[in-house]
């Protein structure tokens, strides 16, 4: 015979509770279709929410000439992040949402603020944008944290961060992780950047290392001294031989690294994270229909037919948020994750990743992979 206790009887009241407040959520989003509740509680307060995710800067940062410091503070959808991970971050930029991934530099946890600092490249249209325009009061769009560029389940050894330039955020977090975890084994973090100015995160790290003796920090500046990586500069390593090594930047750093990881017979797997964007992909638009559509949130694929996305995603089972059909505009929108897509009413082919799309005018060409 089982017995409830008053801890079972609470928990079952409050699973109750939820049920109860799903059931009538999905009530009030039908009723209000084809808009979901979000759309209408964004009308009061942007950062009331039924479903979505976003997060309000509440603080701004210059710390080199060319990066921008967000503190962002997200609703309640927030799961937490693993050091290491990214999340999506959107914007609205002249009527159009545009979505980029960034590396929270926070430790890893679910409760307080993010932290992500962003590098405004030459031709980082959002990146350019932020650091401009960017105010705290803004509300942008997040997603949850994802990416495998992880710390390992239980401690390592011994452990060697290495960075360049704006990869220094994941490694970062997992460096603040341990910390704050008092991991008691030897750290070496080395970092690279053009010149101590532009280093964002030199006085933070430089703090750090001066209350942790288990931390090795070296910084090295490629403008200044000519310094790239080499092997002399995990010279007195200790435990290197054993030890968990993470790098994360630009791809001749992580050429050199993996190089020196192979030819000095490391034990531990290498863990990487490339900071840079892949060539955009050439596509003739003349070329037969080809590729497969993936639709990644459901789980369900289909062979390119040539059609827009929405048809084809209809014609697969699937029901996309979608107001087309009744004259409203911009309501089926949704992020692809990779390929190449044609507008079908301008013929303009689009090989941008992680970006949002509308699913009624875009049309895939080759392999797509869609978050539906």
């Amino acid at each position: 015979m089982s017995i409830r206790t008053p801890q079972t009887r609470t928990a079952d009241a409050t699973a109750s509770t939820g049920r109860l407040n799903r059931w009538f959520g999905s009530i009030v989003e039908a009723a209000m279709s084809p808009h979901p509740v979000d759309r209408y509680l964004e009308l009061i307060d942007p950062m009331l929410t039924w479903r979505d995710l976003r997060a309000q800067i509440v603080r701004v940062e210059h710390p080199t000439p060319h990066t921008v410091r967000l503190q962002l503070r997200p609703t309640r959808q927030w799961k937490g992040h693993r050091a290491g991970q990214f999340v999506q971050l959107s914007v609205v930029i002249d009527g159009v949402r545009h979505s980029r991934c960034f590396s929270p530099a926070n430790a890893a946890g679910r409760d307080g603020d993010i932290e992500l600092t962003i590098a405004a490249h030459d031709d980082g249209f959002v990146s350019r944008h932020l650091a401009a325009t960017a105010r705290a009061g803004d509300v942008v769009g997040l997603s949850q944290a994802q990416g495998e560029f992880t710390l390992p389940e239980s401690d390592p050894r011994s452990v060697v961060f290495i960075s360049g330039g704006s990869g220094v955020t994941p490694v970062l977090s997992m460096l603040r992780t341990l910390l704050s975890d008092d991991y008691d084994g030897p750290i070496t973090f080395v970092h690279y950047a053009p010149t101590p100015r532009e280093a964002a995160y030199r006085a933070a790290l430089a703090s750090l290392a001066a209350v942790n003796p288990n931390l090795d920090l070296r910084c090295y500046y490629t403008r200044v001294d000519d310094d790239h990586f080499s092997e002399a500069h995990l010279d007195g390593v200790a435990d290197l031989v054993d030890a968990d090594v993470f790098v994360c930047g630009p791809g001749a750093l992580m050429d050199a690294v993996s190089d020196f990881h192979e030819a000095a017979g490391l034990h531990r797997p290498l863990h990487t994270e490339a900071f840079t964007l892949a060539a955009p992909i050439a596509v003739d638009p003349d070329e037969p229909i080809t590729g497969e559509l993936a639709f990644l949130a459901s789980g369900a694929t289909t062979t390119n037919d040539g059609r827009p996305i929405l048809d084809q995603a209809e014609s697969a089972g699937l029901t996309p948020e979608s107001g087309c059909r009744m004259g409203i505009c911009f309501s089926c929108t949704a992020t692809k994750l990779s390929g190449c897509t044609r507008n079908v009413l301008t013929g303009e082919l689009d090989t941008e990743a992680d970006k949002q799309i509308q699913l009624c005018i875009n049309a895939p060409v080759g392999d797509v992979d869609i978050d539906i």
